[in-house]
């Protein structure tokens, strides 16, 4: 094992791992570790856009207010705030860095997605997620003081001390083509490693999104918190592949409407928003209507948008619609929910930090108050650009007040690179996996029951278990390997955290306590690793 030392660690290449390395790099050398390719990430594949208040008919009390009402009662209203406060400021370096936002008549075009009072969705297109990525890569590529290591699979957190003295000193990696293992010493580690809608049989994430930052971090002894609160988008393209053709919510934003297969508006009998509600009721609308009809689809009609519209304002969505053979103006698009994003995460305060001192995390990998049980559309990538410029802040005072690395600029360690002429590895399809992914799916999805959960808890912890032996016996050995272990962990900490939430709230939703209970259960699920596993509240 090769042992290295550098002054700061990031762990994934999508927008938050990205805008906190061009923000920190001001005050240290930046080591960016990304498992694939560096452009692989869920930022990548984000459709809708990011929510700001950038119009003249916007308040920030307006996107306070319909943030607060999608979180059903969870969102920490002081990091709601802030959040919408300093959010424009961050829209504005995307901009500075050579993010090509759309734009109409010489301002930023604004769009609509579900739960918004207002237009105040900034967005290129539909490859906002795209366009992003790759203007930050591109302005990575240009500060030698950062380097970008692609194939490197990190495996574990080191983590020295015991109790109160515990603080996380790097990570534990493997180069994803030869199995080399490497430790990687640092100030200050950043976990940007994206979500985990890998552990669901049906999901719009790509094949990356293995919940690796929260497993990591989690068996290092960081709080988690919310697991329970999974956001299924309601509208992936049917039949799904994997992962999933997302149809962005911005489609029913200019004027798409759901029906069913019979051409009832059935959503406008469900909420007052119609098809335009929050994710989480528009994703349960479509599940009870499939299930009335015995349909494995409903279809959107968008007809209700110019065709000549839809093809300026959508392109990639009319491009994977017609790979697919459907005309959505002749034949609606036909779609279903998949799992989307991950609200709950590694527990932060207001500059990402966990409570593992040394390790920070932001992005979809971090619980930071701002999505409570349910995350408003687009709020997302606000939220990871937001809270990196903070956690970039508080790194670099601590690496400052630290003194410098003796081991000079990371540009000078000879990390291990792929060989020349390596093939992509193949990891075969594993029975444990894909058992792991059809419970969750089961289980712990879109709807849930509580005698189920409670049945199924036994089956889960044996899952565990047994992978948790097997990684012990076999060792990392390859990514694919490190992948299931994370989602194992992945799975137990979702279905542990639904069965500390005894009511139905937001994305989780008990078939059989279809009730809120705001007297016992206001309160966050928090779950810290001691000598075995346990769940504890904590008021938000």
């Amino acid at each position: 094992m090769t042992d290295f030392q550098v002054p700061v660690i990031v762990v994934g290449s999508g927008i938050a791992g990205l805008s906190f390395s061009l923000k920190v790099s001001t005050a240290a050398d930046v080591l960016l570790l990304t498992k694939k390719d560096r452009a692989e990430s869920n930022t990548n594949w984000a459709r809708g856009g990011i929510a700001a208040v950038m119009g003249p008919d916007d308040d920030p009390a307006l996107h306070v207010q319909d943030t607060l009402l999608a979180g059903a009662g969870l969102c920490h209203r002081e990091v709601v705030e802030m959040v919408v406060r300093e959010g424009p400021a961050r829209i504005q370096d995307l901009v500075a860095w050579g993010t090509r936002f759309q734009q109409e008549a010489g301002r930023l075009s604004l769009g609509r997605e579900g739960g918004h009072s207002r237009r105040r969705i900034v967005h290129a297109g539909d490859r906002t997620g795209f366009t992003i990525e790759h203007a930050l890569l591109e302005a990575v590529a240009a500060r030698p003081e950062i380097r970008v290591v692609e194939d490197l699979m990190v495996v574990d957190l080191l983590v020295e001390g015991e109790g109160r003295l515990r603080r996380c000193r790097g990570i534990r990696a493997i180069q994803r083509h030869t199995g080399e293992e490497i430790r990687i010493e640092a100030r200050a580690v950043l976990l940007a490693t994206g979500g985990s809608g890998q552990v669901y049989r049906h999901t719009t994430n790509p094949g990356i999104a293995t919940g690796d930052g929260v497993a990591m971090a989690f068996r290092a002894g960081a709080e988690v918190a919310n697991m329970e609160f999974v956001q299924f988008h309601p509208t992936a393209l049917f039949p799904t592949e994997d992962p999933a053709f997302l149809i962005s919510e911005a489609v029913r934003g200019e004027g798409a409407v759901l029906r069913t297969r019979g051409g009832v508006a059935f959503m406008d009998d469900v909420h007052p928003m119609g098809s335009l509600a929050p994710r989480d009721v528009v994703a349960r609308g479509i599940h009870h209507a499939l299930r009335a009809s015995g349909h494995d689809h409903v279809l959107l009609d968008v007809t209700g948008i110019p065709q000549g519209e839809f093809a300026r304002r959508f392109p990639s969505t009319l491009e994977g619609c017609h790979l697919r053979g459907v005309d959505p103006h002749r034949d609606g698009i036909p779609v279903v929910p998949a799992a989307h994003y991950q609200c709950g995460g590694v527990w932060t305060d207001h500059h990402g930090a966990t409570t593992l001192p040394g390790l920070y995390a932001t992005g979809e990998v971090a619980c930071t108050g701002l999505h409570g049980a349910n995350r408003l559309a687009s709020n997302s990538l606000l939220e990871a650009v937001v809270y990196s410029h903070r956690a970039a802040q508080a790194v670099s005072r601590l690496v400052a007040s630290q003194g410098a690395v003796s081991e000079g600029h990371v540009t000078s360690l000879a990390l291990p690179e792929p060989p020349a002429d390596a093939a992509e590895p193949f990891d075969p399809p594993d029975a444990s996996r894909e058992a792991l992914r059809q419970l969750l799916w089961d289980y712990a999805g879109i709807e849930r029951r509580w005698d189920e959960l409670n049945a199924h808890h036994d089956e889960l912890v044996h899952l565990l278990r047994s992978e948790e032996a097997r990684f012990e016996a076999e060792g990392p050995g390859s990514t694919g390997a490190v992948e299931r272990r994370n989602l194992h962990w992945v799975g137990y900490l979702i279905l542990r955290s639904a069965l500390g939430r005894c009511e139905s709230r937001g994305l989780h939703f008990l078939a059989d306590r279809p009730y809120r209970d705001n007297e016992r259960c206001l309160k966050d699920t928090v779950l810290v690793r001691g000598e075995g596993l346990e769940a504890r509240e904590v008021e938000p």
